[in-house]
């Protein structure tokens, strides 16, 4: 009898366990029960949607064609490069911007199967059902201008330029020395860096850690000001004035396939270094750029400078007193607008 009760207890314990690390289906939009579908999109080669958004001069007038990839826990409206941006600038130079949700995040759907590469084709696909081109400009914030690098690696001859601000930089790529990813690991909040440690080591483990409530996790998906530099608790306001209107929408769809998945992608180890990647423009027909606040608190400032000194085709820029927020600085779009495009001198 004691051994039929404890088969039954184990039995019981491991059903709670499993529906506890299982994530609830994601919501499709357009789906019974799911979010409307209010934004454009266009439908993929593998039946999937992408959500997108255009603005600047119409693209038909455009010298200038910007696909634009948002980051972490954000969707196709916030378009970092288009909050400072002057309409001076846009009109004098003919810029035209179109932004997407990524999969699972506002009303695209989700992909369980997403790769660095995967988002690089749906980039190109997106282009391609857009009419931009043969060639295009990318640009990505944050974990955004982590994916830029899988443009880079996997549709490089689609390229005119390629911008990254403030790109997450994986600390298990294998180009990075060990003294200097292992400072950056335990330089991290301590939730941070057990968030770190489920999503790269247990996977499957992370809708879980991140929705229990036994231990604090993310302190990004929080957004705790604890990770904030001087400059960011400034700017934050704005940050969270633009999203106040479309906020609900970002993960309108479930968390496990908007930011869970970002944390698991982001945080993996990926099929390819960036460190390996070799010039895209060898004969300066375009250029790659950096922007990074040397006071940093998400992405440590010490692995940026090292991936400019392993890719020296590109072209490293950092800001002093600055954080992850600098985009959102006065007058930051129109300067790094002109220094991408034209070529002009970055001063901050």
């Amino acid at each position: 009898m004691t051994g039929k009760i404890l088969v039954i207890l184990l039995i019981g314990f491991l059903a709670f366990a499993y529906q506890a690390i299982k994530p609830p289906p994601p919501k499709i939009c357009g789906s019974p029960g799911g979010p409307p579908i209010t934004a454009p999109r266009i439908k993929l080669s593998d039946g999937r949607h992408l959500a997108y958004k255009e603005q600047g001069v119409p693209k038909d007038e455009a010298k200038y064609k910007i696909v634009f990839i948002h980051g972490f826990d954000c969707c196709r409206h916030d378009v970092v490069i288009a909050s400072t941006l002057s309409h001076d600038v846009i009109e004098s130079l003919g810029i035209y911007i179109v932004s997407f949700d990524r999969p699972g995040y506002g009303e695209s759907d989700p992909h369980p199967q997403r790769t660095p590469k995967s988002l690089a084709l749906d980039v190109e696909e997106l282009a391609d059902q857009l009419k931009l081109g043969s060639k295009f400009y990318v640009t990505g914030f944050s974990m955004g201008g982590q994916a830029v690098w899988g443009c880079l690696k996997y549709i490089p001859h689609r390229l005119a330029g390629a911008g990254l601000l403030a790109p997450v930089a994986g600390i298990w790529w294998p180009g990075f020395p060990a003294n200097l990813t292992g400072k950056s690991y335990y330089d991290m909040p301590a939730p941070d860096l057990w968030t770190v440690r489920v999503a790269h080591y247990l996977p499957w483990l992370t809708y879980w850690w991140n929705t229990q409530k036994f231990f604090p996790s993310s302190s990004v998906a929080a957004h705790s000001p604890d990770i904030f530099s001087t400059q960011d608790r400034q700017l934050a306001p704005r940050f969270d004035a633009s999203q106040e209107p479309y906020r609900a929408q970002i993960r309108q769809q479930g968390e496990f396939e908007s930011i869970h998945r970002d944390m698991i992608i982001g945080i993996k180890t990926w099929e390819f270094d960036p460190m390996d990647l070799e010039d895209p423009f060898p004969n300066n027909e375009g250029s790659v750029h950096i922007w990074q606040g040397d006071e940093d608190g998400l992405v440590p400032v010490v692995l940026q400078r090292y991936v400019a000194e392993r890719l020296p085709w590109v072209r490293y820029h950092e800001l002093k007193g600055s954080g992850h927020m600098f985009p959102y600085a006065d007058g930051m779009g129109d300067k790094i607008m002109r220094t991408f495009l034209l070529g002009e001198t970055f001063v901050l």
